[in-house]
């Protein structure tokens, strides 16, 4: 069963932008997601990373996911 309001790995409340990255970076066919905190974990990354990544991706124009 989808799930586009809750992460799935800490129950975190989901946003447009932990939907978008998370289809971005992970596949665009989900329909359960990481918020970016999660998802930043499990890239071992941090959570500015991810959202430097998320601010280029919409200041490029280009994918339709950030428009």
């Amino acid at each position: 069963m989808s799930n586009y309001s809750t992460c799935y790995k800490c129950g975190a409340k989901l946003g447009g932008d932990d939907i978008a990255i998370y289809r971005k970076l992970v596949t665009r066919n989900a329909d359960e997601f990481l918020c970016i905190d999660c998802l930043a974990d499990f890239y071992k990354t941090t959570r500015q990373a991810i959202e430097e990544r998320i601010d280029y991706y919409r200041k490029s124009g280009e994918c339709t996911l950030f428009r």
